[in-house]
């Protein structure tokens, strides 16, 4: 199938990428090189891209600009996983279990944070790895929070990989299973005797913003455990909900309501939609993805 065609904000977006991820700074013609831009169209972009700050020239060679520096210390107080943190944190003090922080990439999720006790040193932590929803809890608890018809890529990726999509043992009923209890569980698919459980972090109704997952050593996801690590994970995906919704001042998505706000001539108000409680827990099953 063709990609679509690169907008002017594709650009501007490739070009202070290239920018920011080059060993040292680069000229014109090799940033036109990179992002596949004819030579007058690269620079065009890049005179409005310093005119904003995002990029600065020296001579003939480009830096990142003090919009991207701006941005840089504003996300390292303001990210996904500055807010997390604590949450993940108190999570795993809670446990004894690693916990980590995913969110969601175009056919996998990624794991951007992890909080790991002492006890699990033996477990790999994946920080920064791309996962997967066939074989780990996180992305199928993201994935189990998709509206259906936005799960395909992630389905796709499983296929290609050899993985059954149907029958009682394919990735189609543990997703069902996980949109069902709300919580994903996987039980040393990736790695023996690894386990664990996932919850989707959802402030819109099919769109997760992140997962939040325990990971400990099979005997820790034992029956009588089981319950109270849910529970756990429950309160924490929580509070990160509210953390990142803010005060709420109605039932619809905030943008949502500005639009409908534009049409009728009020004043645009916040509003949110709570995340969907999880029925009780789903029995173990060494089938689960991870």
């Amino acid at each position: 199938m063709p990609s679509a065609p690169r907008t002017a904000v594709d650009k501007a977006l490739d070009l202070v990428e290239a920018v920011a991820r080059a060993s040292r700074p680069p000229r014109l013609t090799d940033l036109a090189e990179e992002v596949g831009l004819h030579r007058a169209t690269a620079y065009r972009v890049l005179v409005d891209l310093v005119r904003r700050g995002w990029v600065l020239r020296a001579d003939d060679r480009y830096l990142p600009g003090p919009a991207v520096l701006q941005l840089s210390s504003s996300a390292a107080r303001n990210s996904l996983g500055a807010l997390a943190r604590p949450v993940l944190t108190a999570l795993s003090e809670r446990t004894g279990m690693m916990v980590n922080l995913q969110v969601p990439e175009v056919d996998r999720s990624r794991v951007i944070d992890v909080v790991r006790p002492d006890r699990l040193a033996m477990i790999s932590s994946l920080n920064g790895q791309a996962l997967p929803v066939h074989r780990f809890a996180g992305p199928l608890a993201l994935v189990a929070a998709l509206a259906p018809a936005d799960r395909a890529p992630y389905l796709r990726a499983a296929e290609e990989s050899g993985y059954p999509l149907d029958g009682p043992d394919g990735l189609l009923a543990d997703i069902e299973d996980a949109e069902r209890t709300g919580f994903a569980v996987e039980y040393g698919r990736n790695e023996q005797p690894v386990a664990s459980l996932a919850r989707a972090v959802v402030t819109r109704p099919g769109a997760p913003v992140c997962a939040l997952t325990l990971v400990g050593l099979g005997p820790d996801f034992g029956e009588a455990r089981f319950p109270g690590l849910r529970e756990r994970l429950r309160e924490a995906t929580d509070e990160l909900t509210r953390i990142l919704m803010g005060p709420a001042a109605s039932g619809v998505p905030e943008d949502e309501d500005d639009e409908a706000a534009e049409d009728s001539g009020r004043t645009p108000g916040r509003s949110v939609s709570p995340s969907r409680p999880a029925p009780p827990s789903p029995s173990p099953s060494t089938e689960g993805p991870a």
